[in-house]
This record gives structure tokens, C-alpha cells and sequence, in this order.
């Protein structure tokens, strides 16, 4: 199977941290956000890669070949001159995607979930295109999706035919497609696939599915969010099973702290957790480390330092006696994350 990974974003809500890495190739926990999506479609039974890029093209398609060889997968690439959207992101790579159904997945999720189900379910439904939903969040104000009880979708965020009984779901940024859908495509131009192409094809009468699923989804599109993100899934709030040697903690033993550490990190400070060390860092003595913190590759911790609910990016400097709370830091920035 083939499946695309829309990677061409501006992550403009990530800056300045995205002025470095795209969001996908952003790192997460010691290694880039990208290594999870390949986790998860390798596990759905996908053999090829196609992603789009167009912010830092370059960092992107290095980080996606280099996470591709590790995989063993096969790597297709465009480039997106002019931002094309997702329709038009999805139609830039129809000649390596058409043939037989394929998957897309957002690039800036974290979404450890088993796909093979919800591929079953398409391929017995006959329908074009199934969008993977889950429960709407509660306190949240994403768009919705509303679905019939023939498991039909009607209306994507207010766009659509809309219907009586339907239901609201929250779209998780993952779906499985039929060649079909590149007929409703426009030949050029930006789109939506959403609010564009499907509304197209729900009003062809064009069967447009929503499967729901249960597992944990984060947008890390915010310093806030991913920040979120690293707290839950050091507090285990977040199954990795599926990961297999590509979680997080893979090669970084647990150790008696409640912290997991890389085997060169060099931790002589006070550590409470739970915490990730990742490859080369230093807490130097008298530094303290507290619950939920993300500590990257090369990053140095002075003495007296003290770091609560943080994630501090690779090669980073934390100066003797600075504290850092419900922050992501990454060189000179310090981003206030709100919890």
C-alpha cells in the first residue's frame, strides 16, 4: 500500500521553532514527529512514501529520506513551488498514488493508532474516500463532521448537503482514498480537500464515509500543544505498543527516577519525572528536574537550574540557575507553553 504525508505546512503558529524545522521533521521526544507517522502506516501495510514539501524543502526531505531508509521504506517527493493546500498537495503526487487506494496522513499529529481496521472497513464499504473520526473533544472548538447513521458523511465544517440525525465527530487529519477522488479535483490551482474536493463529491452522491476509532490524537501545532503532548505521553496517558522499537523510549532505558535516559546523556542533577533524556545532553549537579520535561539531543543544563513541565530542543543552552516552567526552549527562545 502507498500513503502520502502532507508536509508542506508553514507551521507559522510553531515559530520560531519552525523557522529551524518543518513541522514534521520537528523533534519530538529524540527523534522527528516524522519516525511516528512511519510507525503507524508501516504497521497499516504501507511499503512507499509521497510527501510534499514547501517550507525548508530541504530539511524536510533530508529529515523524510533518512527516516525512510531507517524504515525501509520507499520515498516519493514533490515539491510545492506555490503552497497548493491539501487537495491540491494530494493532487501533486496522483501519478504515484493512483492505481489502488492509498492513505494521507497530517503531517503534525501524534496519532499511535491502528489503521488496518479502518482500511478493511473502506475497501468492504465501496465508498471513494473514508475519513478517520474520532469522538469531538470535549471544550474544544475544531469544525465538525457530521455523519449519518449509515456512517455517511454530510457536512464537513458547515460545507456540504447536511441532512437530518447527523452526528458530530472531530477529524483527525487521516484518511483513506480511492483513485476516485482525483476526479473531483480541480487540474490546478490551491484547495481544500475537505471543504473543496469532498463537498464535490458528497453533492455528486459520491460516497464520502467517516470511520470512528479510539485512540489518542494531539495537534502539536502550538508550543502549548506539543508541550501537552510530551506531559501526556510521559505520564502515560498515551499507548506505544504499537510503536515497537520506534517509541520514544526504546533506547532510552527507564531508569529508578521515573526518567528515561539515552545511554551518552550525562544526568548528575536532581531528577523527580517523569523525564526523557535524549543522546549527549548534560544536567550538571544542583540543577533540578521535574515532572514532565523533554530534555534534546545536545542540550546542556547549567548548575542551579530548574526545569518544571518544559521541553527543551536540541543543542540548546539552560544557563547555571535559570528556571524554565511551561516553557519550550530551543537556542536563545524561551516560548511560554500555558498548560
Amino acid at each position: 500500500m502507498k500513503a502520502m504525508i502532507l508536509c508542506a505546512g508553514l507551521g507559522t503558529r510553531l515559530r520560531p521553532f519552525t523557522e529551524r524545522w518543518p513541522k514534521p521533521a520537528l523533534p519530538f521526544l529524540g527523534q522527528p514527529l516524522f519516525r511516528y507517522h512511519l510507525a503507524v502506516l508501516r504497521g497499516a501495510g504501507v511499503r512507499e512514501v509521497g510527501i510534499n514539501t514547501h517550507h525548508l524543502p530541504d530539511v524536510m526531505a533530508a529529515t523524510a529520506r533518512a527516516e525512510c531508509e531507517r524504515a525501509g521504506l520507499t520515498l516519493h517527493v514533490v515539491h510545492e513551488p506555490v503552497i497548493q493546500g491539501t487537495g491540491g498537495g494530494i493532487r501533486g503526487l496522483r501519478d504515484f498514488l493512483a492505481g489502488e487506494d492509498f492513505l494521507v496522513f497530517n503531517g503534525d499529529i501524534l496519532f499511535p493508532v491502528d489503521l488496518r481496521p479502518v482500511v478493511q472497513a473502506h475497501r468492504a464499504s465501496g465508498a471513494a474516500a473514508t475519513m478517520v473520526l474520532l469522538p469531538m473533544p470535549e471544550n474544544e472548538k475544531y469544525a465538525s463532521v457530521d455523519v449519518d447513521g449509515r456512517g455517511q458523511v454530510r457536512r464537513i465544517a458547515g460545507f456540504g448537503p447536511g441532512g437530518e440525525g447527523l452526528t458530530p465527530w472531530h477529524f483527525t487529519g487521516v484518511h483513506v482514498m480511492s483513485p476516485r477522488v482525483f476526479d473531483f479535483m480541480t487540474p490546478e490551482g490551491p484547495e481544500d480537500i475537505n471543504r473543496d474536493v469532498y463537498v464535490r463529491m458528497m453533492e455528486a452522491g459520491v460516497p464520502v464515509r467517516g470511520e470512528g476509532v479510539r485512540a489518542y490524537w494531539s495537534d502539536l501545532g502550538t508550543p502549548s500543544r506539543y508541550l501537552a503532548t510530551v506531559r501526556d505521553v510521559l505520564s502515560g496517558q498515551v499507548s506505544l505498543e504499537g510503536l515497537g522499537g520506534d517509541s520514544p523510549f526504546a533506547l532510552a532505558p527507564r531508569g529508578p527516577d521515573n526518567a528515561w535516559a539515552h545511554a551518552s546523556a550525562r544526568v548528575e542533577g536532581q531528577v523527580v519525572g517523569p523525564a526523557h533524556f535524549d543522546a549527549g545532553c548534560t544536567v550538571a549537579r544542583g540543577a533540578h528536574v521535574g515532572a514532565c520535561v523533554s530534555v534534546g539531543a545536545g542540550v546542556r543544563v547549567g548548575e542551579g537550574a530548574r526545569l518544571e513541565r518544559a521541553a527543551i530542543l536540541e543543542g540548546t543552552e539552560v544557563a547555571p540557575g535559570e528556571s524554565l516552567v511551561e516553557v519550550v526552549a530551543w537556542g536563545a527562545y524561551r516560548v511560554a507553553a500555558p498548560l
